[in-house]
């Protein structure tokens, strides 16, 4: 089984900082012949007296070194969401910044260029951002299949009767929101309640926010997720198998090892091998 670790922003700074200022980069600009990526307005200063990139001196440009830099929106759009707060407050920077020279023209600006775009219009979330979310229970494919019938009766009228609404922060797991799930219907510990979004599980330590910026959510309404109890799994370790020295099979032939499935016996079959074998199994509902 792999698994996950959360990586530290520290960790991802030398790709999200510029080189030339020591700060997150804002407008993202990368030079063409070498992709190396800077603050906009600290590569346009720099090649004003130099041809060559600050990073590796590959030459940009013979005689026009702004000509072979482009514009990087999909990297500024992953600093935003890695940073927080940087996109909140390089907006509020530019909106001060004209206030105070209402005269100052942007030539071809957007909204974005003058600071009048809000984190909710760019899709950002901060930490204590308020998260509207829905949560119904999960139903397989099968089961929508089998109910398509009564539904095209007319006898649909109560399908979404079990879906709840909640408002929670944004930088609130899923493991809390099973958690939470798990008091509010006083299920017992042997099941585990897991929480998906559309078909799809999801990892316990994902917050709200890393739903909203993983997920295909726009924001045009409370974002979906669902829930499902399962029981919970037990890890049954079965003997070392016997090494050819003491006598066994070594044809490659399969052996039989039982498996306890509840108060059932269930018969699988694996290779024979001296390595100890773990297998697990979930406990019958």
């Amino acid at each position: 089984m792999h698994r996950t670790t959360r990586i530290k922003i520290t960790e991802l700074n030398p790709h999200l900082m510029c080189a030339l200022c020591g700060g997150y980069f804002i407008d993202a600009t990368t030079i063409v012949e070498c992709l190396h990526s800077f603050c906009k307005t600290c590569i346009v200063r720099y090649l004003e007296t130099n041809k060559y990139c600050p990073m590796c001196d590959v030459q940009v440009h013979k005689t026009r070194p702004l000509l072979s830099i482009r514009s990087d929106k999909t990297l500024q759009d992953i600093v935003y969401k890695l940073v927080p707060g940087l996109f909140k407050d390089e907006m509020k920077r530019r909106r001060d910044f004209y206030a105070a020279y209402p005269l100052t023209e942007v030539p071809n600006g957007s909204n974005e260029d003058r600071g009048e775009v809000l984190e909710q219009e760019k899709g950002a979330l901060s930490d204590d951002e308020i998260v509207s979310l829905s949560i119904e229970f999960y139903e397989a494919v099968r089961d929508r299949e089998e109910k398509k019938g009564p539904l095209e009766n007319g006898d649909g009228d109560k399908e979404k009767t079990g879906v709840r609404f909640l408002r929670c922060p944004a930088a609130m797991t899923v493991m809390h929101l099973a958690k939470f799930l798990r008091n509010k219907m006083d299920v017992p510990s042997k099941y585990k309640v897991e929480v998906l979004y559309e078909d799809e599980p999801l990892k316990e330590y994902y917050t709200l926010m890393d739903i909203a910026y993983i997920y295909p959510w726009r924001r045009n309404g409370p974002l979906p997720l669902k829930y499902r109890v399962q029981p919970a799994c037990k890890r049954l370790t079965l003997p070392t198998a016997p090494t050819p020295s003491e006598g066994t099979n070594t044809s490659g032939a399969s052996e039989l090892y039982p498996l306890v499935l509840g108060s059932e016996w269930a018969v699988e079959m694996v290779s024979a091998s001296p390595l100890p074998l773990a297998v697990e199994t979930l406990c019958q509902a």
